[in-house]
């Protein structure tokens, strides 16, 4: 082995150690976060560390830990297991991601949140107020054009309450399959995931255009003011279901 390949070998590893003792405190101090990020209470290193609170906005997330593999970074990717708070906080979840120059992509994620966070104050339409709490599960995803290569899981929404001012809709618990279709996100769910009486599909696509293709049918389990209101929607078909169609942007988002 040359003395040039000795002292080469010798700066690399220096230069690894040294970077894996950096304090996270120090680096997030550093770092040119957005004005409206705000991180604070970070203990450990850029390998392994977590923070106590993380704010975006109105969006708060509590005991942030994260551990990131250096032997990925030597193949060009980042790959980060991730824990965010626990059963006493409002936002929960688990995962495993890897960032690269192909962009994002995740496996076993799981993520809990109640629907003020991911609202956050925004205004919808017809003084609209839903409360509830939303559960994500990722088994695979893969980034694409313009959302997706490949994606498997499932979004729960659990004890949702809709009210505006047209009347109270308590709609329950809904599970919704998550997929790719060219590029796209495709949220679909059916009779047997909702009581609601709710069958069809959303997908989101470039400039978060969304178009909607669902129908629903009266049924005793749906409230009274849903069941009321589902005239409104058309004419029913042959099997007695209301059409839903839309395709816009996510009013009051």
């Amino acid at each position: 082995m040359s003395l040039f390949f000795k002292i080469l070998v010798g700066v690399l590893v220096y230069f690894v150690f040294l970077v894996a003792y950096i304090p996270a405190n120090w680096l997030v101090s550093i770092a040119p976060l957005p004005n409206n990020v705000v991180i604070s209470g970070t203990e450990g290193t850029l390998w392994e560390g977590k923070a106590a609170l993380v704010s975006v906005d109105q969006r708060q997330v509590e005991h942030v830990s994260w551990q990131l593999s250096p032997w990925g970074l030597f193949m060009g990717q980042a790959n980060i297991d991730f824990s965010i708070g626990n059963r006493a906080t409002p936002v929960s979840g688990k995962g495993s991601v890897t960032w690269s120059l192909a962009g994002i992509s995740g496996n076993n994620i799981r993520l809990d949140v109640p629907d003020s966070f991911l609202l956050a104050g925004a205004r919808l339409p017809f003084k609209t107020q839903v409360s509830g709490d939303v559960s994500l599960m990722i088994e695979v995803l893969e980034q694409g054009k313009p959302w997706c290569e490949q994606l498997s899981g499932k979004l729960f929404l659990n004890n949702t309450d809709v009210k505006n001012q047209f009347g109270a809709y308590p709609v329950g618990n809904i599970a919704l399959g998550l997929s790719c279709l060219d590029g796209q996100l495709q949220l679909a769910t059916d009779e047997t995931q909702n009581t609601i009486g709710l069958t069809g599909t959303a997908i989101l696509g470039e400039a978060n255009l969304v178009k909607v293709s669902a129908k629903i049918k009266p049924t005793d389990t749906q409230p009274k003011d849903l069941r009321d209101a589902l005239q409104f929607l058309g004419r029913q078909d042959s099997q007695g279901y209301y059409p839903i169609n839309y395709q816009g942007v996510v009013p009051g988002l």
